[in-house]
């Protein structure tokens, strides 16, 4: 389907620190998108992410939620060629065919996107492998229901041998945007483990707290509990569901540490998606079974009831004794000034 390309929008004010819910309970049906990136293909990953949200649209979702670098895609098995003191030449060629299907941000792909969210009316939360010159970031990006480009968040802890081909983040990209369905914000797959962003999330009274991943092990449903009881907040956690087939044959890409090359069927990564209340009711999810749409609805009024118990950085905080400091400056490995005479 044929899209008019639409121009970037302005990025909206993220709310301020210690920002306090808001009291009007409504519901907000939302949609976690479990599916797997055309991988080296970006046009055909963009045409698979419009029928999804296509579909997601159809449930009567205002909300959807795709996984952590859906564009781009998550090089599962591949090394980069990588030993201690040494990159191959095959390793460095696997690195630019992923260089080339990362995109700019902003650039014509974002532009896409913030057409799909405005065509379809949904607020869209998607992870894409963002290009910045020669270095690549894990990167979440926000468009509003209007067709409006709101900003993205850069992974700050790349996992393992991510550090090799991620940057990292910094503070100047850690937003909560405040939207008519609430308080939205995103946190990439290992950071919801660093409890200090996690807090910060918190202070800016996120309120539907998604949590794309590439993480599909058990233990990663109880952190997502965890984060969910722990913020009072709503938790969407959205993995890709991927088998071997679905990425390039050997040798052009091969599977590093398995003692032998995976069969076609075999799921390199099992999903794992899953809604998660403020509670610690699963309202959704876990799908380990394929390629799924998860769909509940939110009631924000949750949200009350789960702070009058335990509010975080509210009536349960003692700043007297604990307290964080988030450092919100662009870090920029090369600054120029000028004396003007």
């Amino acid at each position: 389907m044929a899209l008019s390309p639409a121009s970037v929008g302005p990025v909206i004010a993220e709310v301020e620190m210690n920002a306090g819910a808001d009291q009007g309970a409504t519901t907000v049906r939302a949609t976690v998108v479990q599916a797997c990136s055309v991988f080296y293909d970006t046009p055909a990953t963009l045409d698979k992410a419009e029928k999804l949200i296509v579909e997601a649209a159809g449930y009567g979702s205002q909300l959807v939620l795709f996984p952590e670098v859906f564009v781009g895609g998550y090089p599962h098995g591949s090394t980069f060629g990588l030993t201690i003191g040494s990159r191959s030449a095959k390793g460095k060629e696997d690195f630019r065919k992923y260089h080339a299907a990362a995109i700019d941000v902003p650039g014509p792909e974002v532009s896409r996107l913030a057409a799909l969210a405005g065509k379809y009316k949904v607020f869209l939360v998607i992870g894409v492998v963002e290009r910045a010159g020669y270095t690549l970031y894990n990167t979440v990006l926000s468009f509003d229901s209007l067709g409006k480009y709101l900003g993205k968040h850069r992974k700050l802890m790349p996992t393992a041998l991510e550090r090799v081909f991620w940057g990292f983040g910094d503070g100047s990209t850690i937003p909560v945007y405040d939207t008519p369905l609430g308080k939205i914000g995103a946190v990439i797959c290992w950071e919801n483990r660093m409890p200090l962003i996690r807090t910060a999330m918190y202070a800016k009274g996120v309120q539907i707290y998604c949590a794309p991943t590439a993480d599909a092990l058990p233990s990663w449903q109880a952190s997502m509990t965890h984060i969910a009881l722990e913020g009072g907040c709503f938790v969407l956690t959205a993995n890709q569901f991927c088998r071997r087939k679905d990425f390039p044959p050997p040798p052009e890409y091969t599977f590093g540490g398995h003692e032998e090359e995976p069969s076609p069927e075999t799921a390199v990564c099992p999903g794992g998606s899953a809604i998660i209340s403020p509670s610690g009711t699963v309202l959704a999810g876990p799908n380990y079974e394929g390629e799924a749409l998860l769909t509940a609805d939110l009631d924000l009024g949750e949200i009350v009831r789960a702070k009058f118990d335990f509010d975080v950085v509210g009536h349960y905080a003692r700043p007297e004794v604990l307290s964080l400091t988030v450092k919100t400056e662009p870090k920029h490995a090369v600054s120029f000034t000028s004396t003007v005479g």
